[in-house]
């Protein structure tokens, strides 16, 4: 062990002023001779050995080499300075100082003076001694000496012990055993606390005394002597060869025999003899007086049959001296068999039957508290007018484990009118068990449950209380009181079940079965009326509760936009560990976490004022008395809107859609007229159609409308697509459009067909539009050129003379009705082209008069390019014969042409059909 620095220092200290006291005794030693050292005090004792808790008195006594008064002087305890209170002034020169040493005490006690104010060291030491502080010895107490067996004979060395004092030894200290005898005394070094003397021989039969002496350098104390007789020392070995015999015959009794440790010579010894069954450590033990005598044998009686025992030995002085020895290794046996002599504990359970009007008994037991050997069977009788015996497999059976198993026997059919008792017999090798019944009653007549029923923990034991109930004041069928209780409990986690039976006056008792923390108990208390079952009162309770296992299981069931119902399943019961207390449902949004608390019979809630169209993290958590637990995490959404409102806006749509749908027919019912004239124009019917007649016979002054009258006609060339024949009346007319080229602000078209009439846009619906107030669009004008003869019977103009030519004459009809699709793609035979180049039917603006070749490729070449319509112009009589006018203005005939203008209807028009 290395010292360390405040070691160091004591030490340090402790040797120099160790020096210091040898420098002082050396300085007494020479002084008349070295009268060159000077000395200026001493203290008076020199290094004394003081006491602790005890007043120690100084002296210090100055020389006149000090040149100081005891004024001058003062006390130290190493570096604190005594108080001037303690001091005692003797005379001038020497001074006394008294303290109190304790633990805390400094070891070294100096006497210095004051220094002179001219000198560096302002104190002087004039001496200083070495205190040795300490205890002086403590008695020792309760001294005890003895002699054990050695070999077949006593140990001549005897040991004895014995407490010492509690006060901590500082200073050295010796202990010695002594004894003394009538011939002689004996001493030896000893222990703190133990020691031995031999004394050679045993000293059998004499007497004795022992103490011990204490010493240190405070002093010397002695315990008390111990005087004794040689034979109290003795403390033998067990007895030796422990044997134990067991007799069929004799099923409660074993024979238990051993062998004497020593002689009888040295010691006369009794013994005691004690057993129990194997495992259980609760020892009997035979009573003293029946081992008293000198023996080697004691028959054990009163045991139970077919049960294992362990048995132990020891043994005394017989007069009981000295000590006990120990007790034997132990020894086992086994007692012989015998017919059980209590009844089987029987019960029953009743479950429920698919069939309606009947329960299913299933009958248990467990062994008989004295059995008295292996249960090899069970016989059992159901006394319902017949009774049968059901033999029982015994295989399982075994009374000899230490716990009652629980053995099912028989599983009946019972009526709930069925009331019938139950009987149940055990045997073994030896014989039967005395007889136990079970009465089951109807169902509608069973008795009387117990009033309450309630339990509690105590001390690691679940402890249950009932009260009964007066049967007497109810009319029971019944009417027995009641003769003992059955307290049934059931596990709720493997079904495991047990029972025990209590006394009739038994109000609370301590279930005995091999309960399990955590696990949850279905308790039912029977009341038993003369063996028959009462009603059940049944109660859960736990041995200790704790946390569940597990958290519930929650989902969302439904997400509204501000609401959220969450739905969460019951914690399995074998993982609850506790009674729920309560459920408290946190959820969080944007950091932030809310928590909601409910009973504990919800399993589903409406968290509700949340924000909408967020996501929310949910968890719920079950409590217990004892502690929570947390389920996982659930996330979801809330929606943007409510359940509803989308539909609220469909059908809003949608009624607004129809209300418009419903709201547009009408308009069209009401404008139907209109619509259908937009959609549908009217067809001209050429049948019906009016035409005007111009004679060639007026003139064109006459005739000649004003300009402003033809403003609101336009001229439309028309050409022809290939040669053929006009003359037929299944051709279709050639489409005609305003020739743009000719038209001025309105336009109306030119033709000459039986069927004047076509589904295109009318030439006053023009491509390029026209101007503020026209009112062509509704109305279609047409002109032809007509031979004399009329127009398919029609007669727009009288007939010329007989024998005159016919003139063909120029006619106009305003009609509403489109023309016809027939009349879309006309054809006009080749030998019909010259009336197309009739100056009356168009001409080139700014063009020549008799460019008539030329306006015909005109034609031809704009209808390409403008998509212009003809209109088809009626047949004329293949041998008519048009003179081709020679001169602008001029008939074949020398007569004045008509204008090439639309010329005035004489007769007007009238309405087509």
């Amino acid at each position: 062990m290395i010292p360390t620095s405040k070691d160091m220092k004591g030490i340090m200290d402790k040797s120099s002023y160790r020096l210091l006291q040898l420098l002082s005794f050396a300085w007494l030693a020479c002084r008349p001779t070295c009268s060159s050292i000077t000395t200026y005090g001493t203290i008076i004792p020199q290094s004394p050995l003081v006491e602790i808790g005890k007043e120690f008195t100084a002296t210090c006594v100055l020389d006149k080499a000090a040149k100081a008064t005891a004024e001058d002087i003062y006390w130290k305890l190493k570096n604190i300075t005594v108080p001037k209170e303690q001091y005692t002034k003797i005379n001038d020169s020497a001074v006394s100082v008294t303290i109190t040493i304790t633990n805390e005490t400094a070891n070294w006690l100096l006497c210095e003076k004051k220094g002179s104010p001219l000198s560096l060291n302002l104190n002087q030491v004039i001496h200083g001694i070495l205190l040795t502080k300490g205890y002086p010895p403590e008695k020792p107490v309760n001294l005890s000496c003895m002699a054990v067996q050695s070999g077949r004979k006593m140990s001549s060395c005897v040991t004895c012990t014995w407490q010492p004092g509690t006060r901590d030894e500082r200073l050295k200290t010796t202990y010695t055993l002594f004894s003394s005898l009538i011939v002689s005394n004996k001493s030896s070094k000893a222990n703190r606390s133990s020691g031995y003397i031999d004394f050679g021989t045993f000293p059998s039969f004499m007497e004795l005394a022992m103490w011990v002496e204490v010493e240190n350098k405070l002093g010397k104390v002695r315990s008390d002597i111990l005087d004794i007789y040689a034979a109290d020392l003795v403390k033998t070995n067990p007895p030796s060869d422990v044997n134990i015999i067991s007799k069929n015959n004799f099923s409660r009794t074993l024979l238990v025999s051993w062998k004497h440790p020593i002689h009888v010579t040295y010691v006369m010894l009794k013994y005691n003899i004690r057993f129990c069954t194997v495992g259980s450590g609760d020892w009997t033990e035979v009573p003293p007086n029946d081992t008293e005598s000198y023996k080697e044998s004691f028959r054990l009686q009163y045991l139970k049959p077919d049960t294992e025992y362990v048995v132990q030995v020891r043994c005394i002085h017989y007069r009981g001296y000295g000590y006990w020895s120990d007790w034997s290794a132990n020894s086992t046996a086994r007692t012989p068999e015998h017919k059980p002599t209590s009844k089987p504990d029987l019960w029953r359970v009743v479950i429920p039957s698919q069939v309606k009007s009947e329960r299913r008994v299933q009958v248990m037991c467990k062994d008989p508290v004295e059995s008295n050997g292996r249960i090899r069977g069970y016989s059992i009788k159901i006394q319902d007018g017949n009774w049968m015996t059901v033999a029982v497999n015994d295989s399982d059976l075994d009374s000899r484990s230490q716990e009652r198993k629980i053995i099912p026997l028989y599983q009946i059919p019972w009526s709930d009118k069925r009331r019938g008792l139950i009987e149940l017999k055990a045997w073994n090798s030896v014989g039967e068990s005395p007889q136990a019944s079970l009465g089951i009653p109807k169902l509608t007549q069973e008795p009387a449950s117990v009033e309450s029923l309630s339990w509690f923990t105590q001390q690691g034991r679940l402890w249950v209380k009932w009260q009964p109930r007066n049967v007497t004041a109810t009319g029971e069928p019944y009417r027995s009181e009641v003769t003992e209780y059955i307290l049934e409990w059931v596990s709720v986690s493997d079904g495991a079940m047990d029972w025990q039976r209590e006394r009739r006056h038994t109000r609370t008792a301590a279930i005995k079965g091999n309960l399990q923390k955590f696990n949850r108990y279905n308790i039912s208390v029977y009341p038993m009326y003369s063996g028959w079952t009462g009603k059940p009162l049944t109660i859960a309770a736990f041995l200790e509760q704790g946390a569940p296992l597990e958290g519930p299981s929650v989902k969302v069931r439904r997400t509204g936009k501000n609401e959220a119902e969450l739905e969460w399943m019951e914690i399995p019961l074998d993982k609850q560990r506790g009674f729920i207390t309560n459920y408290t449902i946190f959820f969080i949004t944007g950091g932030k976490e809310h928590s909601i608390v409910v009973s504990t019979d919800t399993y589903s809630y409406t968290v509700k004022r949340m924000a909408s169209n967020s996501k929310y993290v949910v968890r719920v958590m079950a409590s217990t008395v004892q502690g929570s637990t947390n389920s996982s995490d659930l996330s979801f959404n809330t929606l943007m809107y409510a359940p509803g409102q989308i539909e609220a806006i469909v059908v809003s749509v949608c009624i607004s859609f129809l209300f418009f749908i419903v709201l547009t027919m009408l308009c069209c019912i009401y404008k139907m007229d209109s619509i259908k004239k937009k959609i549908w124009p009217p067809v001209p019917d050429p049948s019906n159609s009016t035409i005007a007649k111009w004679s060639p016979d007026f003139t064109s002054k006459a005739d000649t409308p004003k300009e402003s009258a033809l403003g609101d006609v336009s001229i439309v060339e028309v050409d022809v697509f290939d040669r053929k024949s006009l003359c037929e009346e299944d051709k279709a007319g050639l489409p005609l459009k305003k020739d743009k080229y000719l038209s001025e602000e309105h336009s109306s078209g030119i033709g000459g067909s039986s069927c004047l009439s076509s589904p295109h846009q009318s030439v006053s619906d023009s491509d390029e539009g026209g101007d503020e107030g026209q009112t062509t669009a509704s109305t279609v004008q047409y002109s032809s050129v007509v031979a004399s003869c009329g127009y398919k019977g029609q007669t727009p103009c009288p007939l010329p003379l007989s024998g005159s030519s016919q003139t063909p004459s120029f006619a106009r009809s305003e009609s509403t009705q489109p023309l016809l699709d027939s009349e879309e793609h006309p054809e006009v035979p080749e030998s019909h082209q010259r009336y197309l180049r009739n100056p009356y039917f168009g001409r080139l603006p700014g063009g020549n008069d008799g460019d008539s070749g030329d306006l015909e490729d005109l034609n031809q070449m704009e209808m390409k390019k403008q998509g212009l319509a003809l209109r088809r112009f009626c047949p004329l009589e293949e041998d008519f014969q048009q003179t081709t006018p020679t001169e602008e203005g001029q008939s074949p005939d020398g007569q004045p042409g008509p204008d090439p203008s639309y010329m005035p209807q004489l007769s007007g028009y009238r309405p087509q059909c």
